[in-house]
C-alpha cells in the first residue's frame, strides 16, 4: 500500500480532465502537494497544486521536471494523445509520434523519477491505460495503450525491488476533452480517480474502472474475435 496523507505527488496532464480529477482526489486523501504538468501550464488558486511545464517527448523537459519536483512519492502518468482513423489511414510518422507520447513519454517520466521514488522509500507509479489496451478497433491509439500496458507489467517487476507499487488503470469512455464530442455513456473522472486512490491505499496493482473494461478483461481468455469493439 501507498500512504497518501502527507505525500507529494506528480500528475502529468494534471490541469484538466482526468488528470485534474486525480489531483483533486489526492488532495482530498491528504496529499501535501500535487505537481500538475501541462505543455503550457496555467496558474492555480490552490497553493497545494504546483503547475509545471512538461513535454513528455523531450528528454530535457523531463530532466528539468525532476529538478523542480525532487521530492515525489507518487507518479501518475496520465498525459496522452490520440489521432483519428485506423492504422492504415495514418502515416507511419504520425503513428510513431503517438507512440512517442503515449508509451515512450510515460517511460521517460518513469525512468527519471524511479530513483526519486527509491530515495523516498518506494512510493507508487500509476499508468493510465484504457479498455482499448485489450479491445481492437481503435487504430494507433489502442495499439499505443496495449504497448503501455505491457510496459507497465514489466516495470512492476523491475521496480518491485525498491518497493514501488505499480498500478495500471483501465477505463472505458470517460468524460474528458478527448471524447467530449462522442454521444456515448461516459465515466465520471472523479469516480475513476477515487478508484485509483483506493487502489493505492489497498496496495492493489490494477484498476478496472467500469463494466465495459471488466468485460474485455474477461474476454482475453476467449477467441480474439471477442475483443472487437462494436
Amino acid at each position: 500500500m501507498t500512504e497518501i496523507k502527507g505525500a507529494r505527488a506528480l500528475v502529468t496532464g494534471g490541469q484538466r480532465g482526468l488528470g485534474e480529477a486525480f489531483a483533486a482526489a489526492l488532495l482530498e486523501a491528504g496529499a501535501e502537494t500535487v505537481y500538475v504538468t501541462a505543455r503550457h501550464p496555467g496558474p492555480s488558486a490552490d497553493p497545494r497544486l504546483v503547475p509545471l511545464a512538461l513535454e513528455v517527448t523531450d528528454e530535457a523537459s523531463v530532466a528539468r521536471l525532476t529538478e523542480q519536483a525532487p521530492d515525489v512519492d507518487i507518479v501518475i502518468n496520465n498525459a496522452g494523445a490520440t489521432i483519428p482513423g485506423g492504422l492504415l489511414d495514418n502515416g507511419v510518422a504520425d503513428v510513431a509520434h503517438l507512440f512517442d507520447i503515449n508509451v515512450l513519454g510515460a517511460l521517460r517520466v518513469t525512468r527519471a523519477f524511479a530513483p526519486v521514488l527509491a530515495r523516498r522509500g518506494g512510493g507508487a507509479l500509476v499508468n493510465v491505460h484504457s479498455v482499448l489496451s485489450w479491445a481492437s478497433g481503435a487504430g494507433a491509439y489502442g495499439a499505443s495503450k496495449a504497448a503501455l500496458w505491457s510496459l507497465t507489467n514489466s516495470l512492476r517487476g523491475e521496480l518491485a525491488g525498491q518497493g514501488t507499487q505499480v498500478v495500471g488503470v483501465h477505463l472505458g469512455y470517460t468524460d474528458t476533452d478527448m471524447v467530449r464530442a462522442l454521444d456515448v455513456p461516459k465515466n465520471d473522472p472523479r469516480d475513476v480517480a477515487a478508484q485509483v486512490v483506493e487502489a493505492l491505499l489497498k496496495g492493489e496493482s490494477e484498476v478496472l474502472a467500469d463494466e465495459v473494461t471488466r468485460h474485455f478483461k474477461a474476454a482475453l481468455s476467449g477467441p480474439v474475435e471477442g475483443l472487437a469493439v462494436a
